[in-house]
């Protein structure tokens, strides 16, 4: 039986983002996940195709934007101390804002939504895949944006349930899965962006 997705019963263009006119939008790489309780699986990889994807992103003129998650004070996500301030490899420069949400969807509660052009396409990168980037790529597409998320930088961690745990990467193509279903253009690779 072959299968469809809503994307694909509601006529919605396939087509992943051209980077040059697109925002980039690159979600909690935090130190929070690098290390302890929250360090992701495969975080290391995910940061360095992050890293590419902005240095790419830089060179074409792309607006960056930045989003960090502040869980407030002597938390895992406090961005006043080191463990919740953005990883060097992807810190913002001069002139690139940074956004600060205090729940999964970026666009609740901030002021993301007046970073983008009307029906802007977007290009969402970060961390966890399962959690802030599908509820971030959700959020664009409820906006009138056209989300496009790229695989390979992004990352998540192994999660207990009924008894068990779900290995991260099942966590992560699940949510990648769910992302592709309706919400917007998933692609492995970066290098599948023109």
């Amino acid at each position: 039986m072959s299968r469809t997705t809503l994307r694909e019963l509601n006529g919605f263009d396939q087509t992943p983002a051209k980077l040059a006119g697109s925002t980039l939008i690159l979600i909690d790489f935090q130190n929070t996940y690098t290390q302890g309780v929250m360090e992701l699986d495969g975080w290391e990889q995910s940061l360095d195709a992050a890293a590419r994807l902005l240095f790419r992103a830089r060179q074409e003129g792309a607006k960056v934007v930045h989003v960090v998650n502040d869980g407030g004070e002597g938390t895992p996500y406090d961005i006043r101390a080191e463990i919740g301030r953005i990883h060097p490899k992807v810190a913002p420069v001069d002139g690139e804002p940074v956004v600060v949400k205090q729940v999964p969807n970026a666009f609740v509660g901030t002021d993301l939504a007046t970073h983008l052009s009307e029906g802007q396409d977007v290009v969402i990168t970060g961390w966890m895949t399962h959690m802030c980037v599908a509820f971030t790529a959700q959020g664009a597409f409820l906006g009138g944006h056209r989300p496009t998320v790229v695989a390979e930088a992004c990352a998540t961690r192994s999660l207990p349930v009924a008894g068990t745990d779900v290995p991260a990467d099942q966590v992560h193509r699940s949510a990648l899965a769910t992302i592709a279903d309706l919400y917007g253009v998933v692609v492995q690779s970066q290098k599948e962006i023109a």
